[in-house]
């Protein structure tokens, strides 16, 4: 009697397998259905969605003044930026290399391109430090340090170290103003004098119209009351500021300029063109008025010669580069390092347009440089 006993669980269990088998079969045949429907959906929103942006292109209408398809190549690179993937960006970074030693790598910041992260950043030059130096030094090399920060809209000139005690060490250097800088800007007017420093305090207000926002101001130490010079009480938040300018090349309405702070305060360089010398930098739609945020607004000579109208002055990008930074003896570099970046090529054309000259020898410097940094 005990075979029996033991034959019949196992009969069970056949019976039960198969039971269980045609049941996840019949019961599968359902969802395997609704997958592959949602997959097919979804493949059909995603061709819909590629003919729309292939027909948005072709209905896009391209600028038939060249000056006007330029400004708007620039306007879809910047935004390009910020939706490439971080390799991608690394190795355009790479490209723009203009020196690289057993401690630093210097680079020619892009137009457009953030240094650190924000409301609305997606990608940041520190966020490809780690790349970079993966795609210089190997896949074993320690993430590239910031040593100091450019604005956004500014190119030029821009140093990272391979090791942090380095980056503390030229960090230090900027804060002691013991590195030497000197900035292009194309302005829309032309200072007098000729030549010059802006020795103004600078804070940072609240700007009340239509748009709240914040913006840095002049705070003068002494104001005119009836003719006679009056000394003004500090302001607690204001912060020294001190420019030192001089004019390289210049026409009746606008001038290309060279600038080298003393000290290196939030866009101080800015306001001390457009509210200091009343000659705000091109394409500076920030600081070119204070009461509101509006695109900079040009005179119709200006316009003519850059080819645009005023619908457009909104595209102009900022022309403001960092052109050279002269480091003193650093580690087991006994001697200053002078880093030169070649001007953007937006900057060139606008000084071609605007009949302003590059001083010769800075000239012969860009075209011995080669494109290597060159946007």
């Amino acid at each position: 009697m005990a075979a029996p006993s033991c034959r019949a669980p196992r009969l069970w269990v056949q019976v039960s397998r198969q039971r269980v088998g045609s049941l996840l079969i019949t019961v599968s045949k359902p969802f395997c259905s609704e997958a592959a429907a949602s997959v097919t959906l979804d493949a059909q929103r995603l061709a819909e969605r590629l003919r729309a942006q292939k027909q948005e292109q072709k209905t896009r209408k391209v600028p038939t003044n060249p000056v006007q398809r330029r400004v708007q190549e620039l306007v879809q690179f910047t935004q390009q930026l910020q939706r490439v993937h971080p390799n991608v960006l690394a190795k355009a970074l790479s490209r723009g290399i203009v020196h690289q030693d057993s401690d630093l790598v210097v680079i020619n910041k892009p137009y457009g391109l953030p240094v650190h992260g924000g409301p609305g950043v997606q990608l940041c030059i520190s966020d490809v430090l780690p790349i970079l130096a993966k795609m210089l030094h190997g896949h074993k090399a320690e993430p590239l340090h910031l040593c100091h920060r450019l604005d956004k809209e500014t190119t030029g000139v821009m140093v990272l170290a391979r090791e942090k005690e380095v980056a503390h060490q030229v960090q230090e250097l900027f804060r002691t103003r013991q590195v030497a800088k000197k900035y292009w800007a194309i302005t829309v007017h032309v200072p007098v004098p000729s030549a010059g420093v802006v020795d103004i305090p600078i804070t940072e207000k609240e700007v009340q119209g239509q748009q709240q926002h914040h913006k840095m101001a002049l705070t003068p130490s002494y104001r005119m009351d009836n003719g006679k010079m009056v000394k003004v009480r500090t302001s607690q938040k204001a912060h020294m500021a001190v420019t030192q300018y001089r004019v390289l090349s210049s026409t009746l309405s606008s001038a290309l300029l060279e600038l080298q702070p003393v000290t290196g305060k939030k866009h101080q360089l800015r306001v001390h063109l457009s509210f200091g010398l009343d000659c705000p930098i091109l394409g500076d739609h920030k600081y070119s008025d204070w009461n509101r945020l509006a695109p900079q607004k040009l005179s119709v000579g200006t316009l003519k010669k850059l080819g645009l109208p005023q619908s457009k002055a909104r595209h102009i990008p900022l022309h403001l580069h960092a052109r050279q930074l002269i480091l003193p003896a650093l580690g087991s570099r006994k001697e200053e390092l002078s880093l030169v970046c070649r001007l953007p090529r937006f900057f060139v054309r606008s000084l071609s347009r605007l009949g302003l000259k590059m001083p010769s020898q800075d000239q012969n410097r860009d075209h011995e440089a080669g494109h290597p940094g060159a946007q």
